[in-house]
This record gives structure tokens, C-alpha cells and sequence, in this order.
């Protein structure tokens, strides 16, 4: 079942390539998204064991972002039908190939317990991603593809040196030079302190820039603001998930270690606090919606860190929040490609009146703003709670109190941006594209909306065990 958790996908990259319809080819992402949602469940229901060896294995961590991954996939897939039927001047052989592909090395990265073969599978993604943000073909998208390649790729290699000084410090203290998380982890205690250090530094760095934790995020309202809408929820959704899981394999090294966490959860609260710092600053008055949903992601992913940083019940709500930001990110970038194509403008001079144009993708718009926000009754608002709330049962009053300052600043800025765009009225000089909402582009985007409205009032029984499985994982009480 694991194999074909990525044989599948691989298999539909390679029809959808062959087809020579550009019609018919999107086809495949939907049917392709059904088997691949079908074996995630099975796999999430009964987990399989170890494989022999030790390098396959879907622990908690690995089954937590699956789900993330696959459900926004599966509901990107329909989406992608109705949007390429929108877009049939250019070819669309490459997008759906690469999405099928980045599939494929998504679900690598959540089996894999060799922290090499991780390694390998995100550098996958990196390069398949690449050209679905060239999608529109201008000098901008170019532009975006070319800073994402070129920070990314430095990131990814600084990740490669953390991973050389970490197999390293395994060969110094006498053991068997290896990349096998099991294997780590049993004897971290034993690893040679400086270069650990070294190994940890070098891949929160790495990882970070992929993840696009500040100042490493350079390439992010690039690539998130010329990318096609779908491209943005994959990236905010599934890259971004990939890359935590990275992390967060790294501070299971260091957790065992005992010497080396204390160092770690403060560099993740020194480069969490950056992020939403940096985020609060550019999110105010951003005339370009789609790269104020970068910024958007530069906040939470520095959300993420604080939570990983704090620690002991935060961890709950960090893995919670990692699917709650997925799944709002979702909402947020699949609604503001149908206001981008109704438009054709991403600047919010130009994008005015939306609920009166597009009342479906409007009205998900601002619903996926006030979600994203952490406001109730949503979930992204429990996932919030549970952390700030942490840091103050601990005493760290200082780090709740400047989470809820940054918040708050950064919902004044969304709200300066989303409201005037949504509420106003539409100019009239703007010819309409003649785009309008279909059961295809606005139902996927309903259906994360609503899933997250379920998981704020009453989350499954089995997903509150998976987080609590994944945090005792981490160290977390559960």
C-alpha cells in the first residue's frame, strides 16, 4: 500500500503526459486524487509496520501530514478541471504532470524514516514545482521561478551540509555512520555535541528556507503571487507541510540528544517571531491580495516555530495547526484565482465589488480570511488558542503576549486589504473577463471551508488521537 502511495501518482503523471487532449488531460488529477485519497485512508486506518531495515515507516508525524497533503491534493484535483477549462490557451501537459509527480515525492517524505531519502524526496519537489509556477509564461512568472529555484536550492543545500555534519557526529562517536531516524534517536545521546550543533543549525536553516520561515522567505511572495491560485494552495498546503516534517525530524534527533533541544526551541522561537514580525509589517496595506496570501504564510509558518519552540502542550496545537493552515490556505488561494481570472488583476485598485461579481468566490474569500485569522467558530482559532494558551500556563507571559499583539496587528492589515475589496463596489470602467463561478471552482474551496468549520466545533475522535500520537512523539504530555 505505501508503494503505491507513490507509484500511483508517478504512473498518472506519465498518462498525463501522453494524453494529447488538452481537455481531457486534467481528468487524470481527479481520478489519480480518488485512488490516492482511498489508500491514505486505509493506511491511516490500519498503519502497516516497519519495513525490514528501518527506512519505511508512517509514524504519527508521517500520517499527519499525509492527511494534510492528500486532502489538499484531492480537492485541488477537482478544482484544477474547472480552472484549466478556464485556461485552454496554453498547454497543460507540463502542470498536470508536475502536480502528479509532486505527489509522488510529497508522499515519499511522509514514509521515509531515512532522513537522506527525506532529503532527496524534497529536493523533488523543489524542481517539479519550478515549472507550475512558470505556468503563465511572462517575465514576472519567470522572475518568481528563478528566485524560487535559486533560494531554494541554497536552502536545500545547506540542509545537505547539515545532514553530512550530522552522519558525521555518528562516525566521531564511534557508531556506525548513519541517516536512519530509529537509529539516530537511540543513540543521540552519544553524538559528538559540536557537530550535532553544527548538523541542527545547518538544517533549521535549510529546511527553514524551504519551509520560508523569515528572513529566508525572500522567495515566497514571488512564486505565491505569479503562481496560478492551485500552485499557491499546493506550495502554502503541502510544500509547506513537508518541510515542518523535516524540522520536526531534526528536533526529534535533538530531543533525544537532551543537550542539544534547549538551543534548538530557541533558534524556532527566535525565527517564528521574525517571521510573523516581517509578516505584520508587509501584510498592511497590500495593494497585490496574492502576495499578501504569501505573507500569510510567512505568519503561520512562524506560528508553527513558536508552537515547536514552546513546546510541552503546544505541540498539540502546532500538528493540529499545520492542518488547519492547509486546508485555510486552501480556501484562501483556489478563491483568489477565480477573482484573479474574473479580473485579470491581483491589485486591489482594480479588484473592487467581488461579492457583487462573484458572490460565491467572494463570499470564500472572506470566510477563508476570517478562518485564517484564527477567528472562531473556525479551527485555525482552536490550533491558536491551545498554543498562546500554553505559553502562558507555563509563565512565558512575555511570548504569549507578543503572539496576540502580532495577531491582532495582522488582522488589521488583512482586513484593510480583504475588506475593501470584497465590500466595495465594483468599478465600472472593468470589463468584465466573462469568467464566472461553476460548481468546479467554487465546491472544492467549500468543501475546505466547511471541513474546517467541523474541526473547530467538533474535531473526530481519530484525528485527536493522531495529534496526540504525534506529540507524545515530540515529547509533548499528551
Amino acid at each position: 500500500m505505501i508503494a503505491a502511495l507513490i507509484l500511483i501518482p508517478l504512473f498518472g503523471a506519465f498518462v498525463a503526459f501522453c494524453i494529447p487532449d488538452n481537455r481531457w488531460r486534467p481528468v487524470v488529477l481527479p481520478v489519480v486524487a480518488s485512488i490516492h485519497l482511498g489508500i491514505t485512508a486505509m493506511l491511516l486506518l490500519s498503519p502497516p509496520p516497519p519495513s525490514p531495515g528501518g527506512w519505511i515507516w508512517l509514524d504519527p508525524l508521517g500520517r499527519i501530514v499525509l492527511l494534510c497533503v492528500t486532502l489538499i491534493f484531492a480537492l485541488c484535483a477537482f478544482y484544477a478541471v474547472g480552472y484549466l477549462d478556464c485556461r485552454q490557451e496554453r498547454s497543460n501537459r507540463i502542470l498536470c504532470m508536475g502536480v502528479l509527480a509532486c505527489l509522488a515525492a510529497m508522499g515519499l517524505v511522509t514514509v521515509t524514516q531515512h532522513l537522506g531519502l527525506l532529503w532527496v524526496a524534497l529536493e523533488t519537489t523543489t524542481v517539479f514545482m519550478a515549472p507550475l509556477i512558470y505556468f503563465n509564461r511572462n517575465a514576472r512568472s519567470i522572475e518568481a521561478t528563478w528566485k524560487y529555484l535559486l533560494i531554494c536550492s541554497v536552502g536545500i543545500g545547506l540542509a545537505l551540509l547539515g545532514l553530512l555534519f550530522l552522519a558525521y557526529s555518528t562516525y566521531v562517536a564511534h557508531r556506525d555512520a548513519t541517516l536512519l531516524l530509529g537509529a539516530l534517536i537511540a543513540t543521540a545521546r552519544d553524538l559528538n555535541p559540536a557537530w550535532l550543533h553544527a548538523a541542527a543549525i545547518f538544517m533549521l536553516v535549510g529546511y527553514g528556507t524551504k519551509m520560508g520561515l523569515a528572513p529566508l522567505h525572500t522567495w515566497k511572495p514571488d512564486a505565491y503571487g505569479e503562481a496560478p491560485g492551485l500552485v499557491g494552495a499546493l506550495l502554502a498546503g503541502g510544500l509547506v507541510s513537508c518541510a515542518f516534517l523535516a524540522i520536526l525530524r531534526v528536533y526529534q534527533v535533538c530531543l533525544a540528544s537532551g543537550f542539544e533541544i534547549h538551543f534548538f526551541r530557541k533558534a524556532l522561537l527566535g525565527l517564528g517571531f521574525l517571521s510573523i514580525a516581517f509578516a505584520a509589517v508587509f501584510m498592511a496595506k497590500q495593494a497585490d491580495f496574492k502576495r499578501m496570501l504569501a505573507y500569510s504564510s510567512v505568519e503561520h509558518v512562524g506560528i508553527l516555530a513558536i508552537a515547536l519552540g514552546l513546546g510541552k502542550g503546544a505541540l498539540y496545537g502546532a500538528l493540529f495547526h499545520l492542518l488547519n493552515n492547509a486546508l485555510a490556505k486552501g480556501v484562501l488561494f483556489l478563491s483568489s484565482g477565480n477573482i484573479h481570472r474574473m479580473y485579470n488583476s491581483k491589485t486591489t485598485d482594480v479588484v473592487k465589488g467581488v461579492l457583487s461579481r462573484l458572490p460565491w468566490s467572494g463570499g470564500l474569500f472572506l470566510a477563508g480570511f476570517i478562518a485564517v485569522t484564527g477567528s472562531p467558530p473556525f479551527s485555525p482559532f482552536i490550533s491558536e488558542y491551545t498554543i498562546i494558551s500554553s505559553a502562558f500556563i507555563d509563565g512565558r507571559y512575555w511570548i504569549g503576549g507578543f503572539f496576540l499583539l502580532f495577531l491582532a496587528l495582522i488582522f488589521i492589515g488583512m482586513a484593510m486589504t480583504v475588506l475593501p475589496m470584497i465590500m466595495g463596489a465594483p468599478p465600472e470602467e472593468i470589463e468584465s473577463t466573462g469568467y464566472h463561478d461553476r460548481l468546479l471552482t467554487v465546491g472544492p474551496p467549500l468543501v475546505m471551508l466547511c471541513v474546517i468549520f467541523w474541526l473547530g466545533i467538533r474535531p473526530p475522535a481519530f484525528l485527536v488521537a493522531m495529534l496526540l500520537d504525534g506529540a507524545v512523539l515530540l515529547g509533548g504530555m499528551p
